[in-house]
């Protein structure tokens, strides 16, 4: 199994765990018996996340969490996009975006979580996030045409 894999589906349960970790880790002699406190389980997750290289996988917390920008169905949170037709329909993004992940002056979109580009685009698509011409295109695509272009670029780091 991949590291990044693997640590994914221990961040899922990470708070979980550090609540209870016997509920998760059966029959081991471990000591450890978790933290009761909402608020220092959450200061150890906000550790965890200021000095990891990869914190988007670990789950938010106080004092570093980041307000939630917009908020989906499950449904559309699960749709599986198709990298395929993402690729037919980045021709109007890479219009304004590199698609080597360059900045000149356009922030990159390759390399992105899914669930991270997913967001972002529904953020433009319901004029939460404040640029005119995002708004226009992401209010143009479907839920379906999302998730593609998030799977396609999310695999063109």
């Amino acid at each position: 199994m991949h590291a990044a894999t693997a640590w994914s589906g221990i961040s899922k349960h990470l708070d979980t765990y550090l609540t209870n970790p016997k509920l998760l880790v059966s029959g081991t002699n471990m000591e450890f018996d978790g933290i009761e406190v909402a608020a220092d389980r959450g200061d150890v997750l906000a550790y965890l996340r200021q000095y990891s290289s990869s914190p988007q996988d670990i789950p938010e917390a106080s004092p570093t969490a980041r307000p939630v920008e917009v908020s989906l169905s499950p449904e559309v949170m699960e749709i599986v996009g198709d990298p395929a037709y993402g690729e037919y329909l980045s021709n109007e993004c890479t219009t304004c975006h590199q698609s080597d992940g360059d900045y000149d002056g356009i922030p990159a979109i390759v390399g992105w979580y899914e669930e991270d580009f997913v967001l972002a685009m529904h953020a433009y698509k319901q004029k939460l996030r404040p640029h005119p011409v995002m708004q226009m295109m992401a209010g143009r695509l479907s839920d379906e045409e999302i998730a593609a272009l998030a799977a396609y670029f999310g695999n063109l780091d």
